[in-house]
């Protein structure tokens, strides 16, 4: 993949919001914002987002404008009711057929984030996503918190043990997004990412759905899911979740009554 051309270092540094993870999957309580400008792009971060108001974008804790010095994004900025469907994969525990199924029954491609053990358990699965139309992104080989990994070689490293599995398996080369475990960050990081060619992809929409032992009910997934859907949604479930596996070709059915149509990150990265 060919590199973007050099970034300033300089860069809008923001102070850490409540919660990390579950802030972006739903909680939606931020704290001020500092005004800081600062150089120390080591500094990490947590995504998070604060959502005002039913059916309209949340605010997340960077900005789409500083976001897309560095090539990445949480969601399109637009009137148009378009979902950006996504889904961080780690393992496969035996939802992984369900949704794939729902998938391609509303013809809705969508982008799967693969860690390195995904791809050396469930290689049939990989060819499959691919041959039905969807993307496959990177999510790191080790799913490590990438905010505390300071050198270029080791951030390299992540990636590219991902990229390479995927082609092994695949004959293909893998797309240039990327998704940060946990949604850890720094501007050194989104930085690093952006030179080795990379989208980074956060998200405006998920829940509480990654606990295997404590999976969210149908009512309790569709009471965050729906009345949060917002035009430009960039939507990130997971895999493993045994209520998406059985949700999912309801979930799109009913989004697909509120007007929204499926886009894909392909889409969305030519905006930033």
């Amino acid at each position: 993949m060919k590199p973007h051309p050099q970034l300033k270092t300089a860069a809008a540094f923001f102070v850490l919001f409540a919660a990390a993870y579950l802030i972006g999957a739903g909680a939606g309580h931020l704290s001020s914002r500092s005004q800081t400008v600062q150089t120390a792009a080591s500094a990490s971060e947590n995504w998070g987002l604060s959502f005002s108001k039913e059916g309209s974008p949340p605010a997340g804790n960077a900005s789409c404008e500083e976001l897309k010095q560095y090539h990445a994004g949480y969601l399109d900025e637009t009137e148009e009711k378009v979902i950006y469907l996504t889904f961080d994969a780690g393992y496969e525990n035996g939802n992984m057929p369900a949704i794939l199924e729902a998938l391609k029954k509303h013809q809705v491609s969508a982008t799967f984030f693969v860690v390195g053990n995904f791809l050396e358990t469930s290689p049939e699965l990989t060819r499959q996503m691919v041959k039905e139309g969807h993307t496959v992104g990177n999510h790191t080989y080790h799913h490590p918190d990438m905010s505390q990994i300071s050198t270029k070689e080791s951030f390299q490293e992540e990636l590219h043990r991902v990229e390479d599995l995927f082609l092994e398996i695949t004959g293909e080369e893998m797309a240039p997004f990327y998704r940060p475990p946990q949604g850890k960050f720094s501007v050194q990081n989104l930085k690093m990412a952006s030179e080795m060619g990379y989208y980074t992809f956060f998200w405006s929409l998920a829940y509480v759905d990654w606990l295997q032992d404590d999976q969210p009910t149908k009512e309790e997934a569709f009471h965050k899911l729906l009345p949060r859907i917002h035009p430009g949604a960039v939507v990130l479930l997971h895999s493993t979740s045994d209520t998406n596996g059985e949700i999912l070709d309801e979930l799109l059915t009913r989004w697909e009554e509120l007007g929204y149509h499926f886009g894909t990150l392909e889409d969305l990265a030519r905006k930033l």
